[in-house]
């Protein structure tokens, strides 16, 4: 693959998800210890950088969460982020983590508040401005964002990458369902390695 064809999405690599203290680490602490999510995250995007496109995306409401839909019709996923008052505006567990820390290199997403990023932030617009034509993913959770956002890309005609050992599931049989039985029909699931090695 060109280069300068490719981006990466990261998505939600945020306090409340991947520290101690956050708001929902400690339903994904084992996960992210497993796949060495962080760690593995922060190789990708220190060597992608400068070669390839890197965007963060991160899921951020307002303090009252008044961007996140209507009482009584949320979802689970939203009605629980509120519940524990994650990813809001101008918080500590809000911030992309420092290990992700966003340099002049990358392109911070805008507008994320749902599962699939490109419903409602400029993710569609940044890609096709840039001329993307191949997208890797990977952050969290790997079944819900990261999935939801990578069959968007798919049915949008981008090819599609999940970057496995850069993610993290509530469970490893979420993880390994994603892997294993839905990525073969939209594209493939590689290591970090394995992807950046493929680019020209």
């Amino acid at each position: 693959m060109k280069a300068s064809e490719t981006a990466i999405v990261f998505i939600e690599f945020q306090n409340d998800f991947c520290k101690e203290g956050g708001a929902l680490y400690e339903g994904v602490k084992e996960q992210i210890r497993a796949q060495n999510t962080i760690k593995n995250a922060q190789d990708c995007i220190q060597r992608a950088r400068g070669k390839c496109l890197t965007l963060i995306a991160p899921i951020l409401f307002e303090q009252d969460y008044a961007d996140a839909g209507c009482q009584g019709v949320l979802g689970p996923i939203h009605a629980n982020a509120m519940g524990a008052k994650a990813f809001r505006k101008g918080t500590w567990g809000g911030a992309i983590i420092d290990e992700l820390s966003p340099t002049d290199q990358d392109i911070v997403v805008e507008g994320k508040r749902g599962l699939d990023a490109f419903s409602s932030s400029n993710i569609d617009f940044l890609l096709r401005v840039n001329c993307i034509k191949n997208v890797a993913f990977c952050g969290f959770l790997t079944n819900v964002c990261v999935e939801g956002t990578l069959r968007s890309a798919y049915d949008r005609g981008y090819k599609v990458f999940l970057l496995k050992d850069c993610c993290a599931a509530l469970t490893a049989e979420e993880q390994k369902y994603v892997e294993e039985r839905f990525m073969p029909y939209v594209g493939e699931a590689l290591t970090h390695d394995e992807f950046l090695k493929r680019l020209e």
